[in-house]
């Protein structure tokens, strides 16, 4: 897979190490996806801003974690696969749902965001034709999973009136405007993406064999 995350007709499926479901790096995906449901509560609840924060650098380090430990101990799974890039996106929506009920944040930029999410689902069938179920992750989309990331936990610090909640605010709208910016950037490429293979590739009737998912 190349880095700028081009596709040809010729691009390999991806490579599982097992089909096990009970592995390490599953579980530790599991629990990350557990801790949504928590952190949305934290920061609509008691606002307990800051355990809200330490869950999320919790769950940004198991997110390292499961992966480095899926590939050193040859555990990548289908599941795997799939887990990861559904626990960063629950997490970003929980923490945005949380900031704009807080109004913290505009729904305006709550509904940049999930409409982009929303366009490559839409893409999904059409990817399904061609045999493929989602599109390469590239660095794009990984600069983007990154930038939004970080953005939103300092926003959440910068709800306040003191030195540090106002360089924290500065600091998360800068990430939270150049993640903004590469998300859609990233869908872009993968509406691109899209339409090349629908070009290139014939029509399957068989279940996709190719799933890797997008960021």
């Amino acid at each position: 897979m190349e880095p700028t995350g081009e596709m040809t007709a010729a691009s390999p499926g991806p490579s599982y190490d097992t089909d096990r479901v009970w592995t390490l790096p599953n579980v530790l995906s599991m629990l990350r996806l557990a801790g949504v449901p928590l952190l949305l509560w934290l920061v609509l609840g008691p606002h307990a801003d800051v355990i809200a924060v330490l869950v999320l650098i919790v769950a940004g380090f198991t997110d390292w974690l499961d992966g480095f430990l899926a590939r050193r101990w040859n555990q990548r799974s289908r599941l795997g696969q799939m887990l990861d890039p559904v626990a960063d996106r629950f997490y970003i929506l929980a923490t945005l749902i949380g900031l704009a009920v807080r109004e913290i944040i505009p729904w305006w930029l709550v509904i940049i965001l999930v409409a982009r999410d929303v366009v490559i689902a839409l893409l999904v069938p059409i990817l399904e034709t061609r045999g493929y179920s989602s599109l390469p992750v590239h660095f794009l989309g990984k600069a983007a999973t990154f930038n939004l990331l970080y953005a939103f936990p300092l926003v959440l610090l910068g709800a306040g009136d003191s030195t540090f909640a106002m360089a924290a605010r500065v600091l998360g709208w800068a990430f939270a405007i150049w993640g903004t910016g590469l998300y859609w950037w990233a869908g872009c490429l993968y509406i691109r993406q899209t339409y090349t293979l629908v070009r290139t590739l014939p029509r399957v009737e068989r279940h996709p064999q190719h799933r890797l998912e997008a960021r």
